[in-house]
């Protein structure tokens, strides 16, 4: 049986995925028993959150030890990272909160004998020498950006962690993540996201990227089902552990818009590919998850049509309301 998670502690809570972890987990095993933490300063962000909050930067290990004493934290998911395109803009604050960052939380938890931790990867591993179709789990990795490189760094410390210490940490490879609740943090596939709001209030986007270019994506509720589902798994049936490759769908730029015009037929899409092509390139059009299938039975509930139609559905209602706010 799998340790029952007492206090969890999440970082980078405030973030894309963060924020709506924080809901998930809350409702999972209760507001007294999630810490949610960030580097933002705790604002009108924070007031839905509805647990504990604590400012922490991740490139402080003693103020990490001081948070996980004091609430007696036994799991962390550790969401705080420097996305790819705001990473190549600072290269060498993605290194530092990115790598130094999560040793300072592997170091912790090691020290403290913590049940597990959660530490995600992303398709940005991945590089131009990785097999595009089907990428397989056990696959060459040399990222071309500073964001990868740190993950695949990440990747490697965590693994370290499991066979050097016996930490127990988990992670997966995350596709573009899509989301009606948050905005997106400087990502390559932040145009899937922009995309929506845009097409809701003005019928009308400019993608930057071509709209041949396919990628891995995945819609938010199943982002959260893997990473919960992952974490409650029996470690005893993970043959890896923290890179686990997760897909729900894959599709060109064109294929979302011609999606999108189902439900909005007004709208139209342009295409001026700028930098961030460049990042596009060299990652997966598709990949193969059957590792994490088969070891934790990973299975998305949405795929690009029905994605598209709550988004569309939830994005309309909020922008008759007044409430779209972009």
């Amino acid at each position: 049986m799998t340790k029952k998670m007492e206090k969890i502690m999440i970082t980078g809570a405030l973030g894309q995925i963060g924020s709506e972890l924080v809901s998930v987990l809350r409702e999972k095993y209760g507001g007294k028993n999630i810490l949610a933490t960030d580097i933002k300063s705790p604002s009108q962000s924070t007031s839905s959150l509805s647990v504990p909050f604590e400012y922490l930067d991740v490139t402080h290990k003693d103020s990490i030890e001081n948070i996980v004493k004091k609430y007696r934290i036994d799991t962390i998911y550790h969401m705080s990272a420097i996305l790819s395109a705001t990473g190549e803009k600072n290269p060498h604050q993605a290194w530092d909160v990115n790598i130094n960052g999560t040793y300072n939380i592997l170091e912790v938890a090691r020290q403290e004998e913590m049940t597990r931790v959660f530490v995600p990867s992303s398709i940005a591993v991945f590089s131009p020498e990785t097999p595009r179709n089907h990428t397989p789990q056990d696959t060459v990795l040399k990222p071309r950006t500073m964001y990868g490189i740190t993950k695949v760094t990440g990747e490697l410390l965590s693994e370290y962690y499991v066979c050097r210490f016996g930490l127990d940490v988990r992670g997966c490879r995350y596709p573009g993540i899509i989301s009606h609740q948050t905005l997106p943090g400087g990502g390559t596939t932040d145009y899937a996201v922009e995309i929506f709001y845009e097409a809701v209030k003005n019928k009308h986007y400019t993608c930057f990227v071509r709209k041949d270019t396919r990628l891995p994506m995945m819609y938010m509720p199943d982002c959260l089902k893997a990473a919960v589902d992952l974490m409650e798994t029996d470690f005893s049936r993970l043959k890896h552990h923290a890179g686990f490759n997760v897909n729900a769908m894959s599709f060109s730029a064109e294929e979302l818009a011609v999606e999108i015009k189902k439900h909005i037929p007004d709208f139209v899409c342009e295409y001026k590919p700028d930098e961030r092509q460049n990042f596009a390139d060299t990652w997966p059009n598709t990949i193969d998850d059957s590792a994490a299938r088969r070891e934790w039975g990973w299975k998305p509930r949405y795929n690009l049509s029905s994605m598209a139609e709550d988004m569309v559905k939830v994005l309309s209602q909020r922008h008759q309301e007044g409430k779209l706010n972009y």
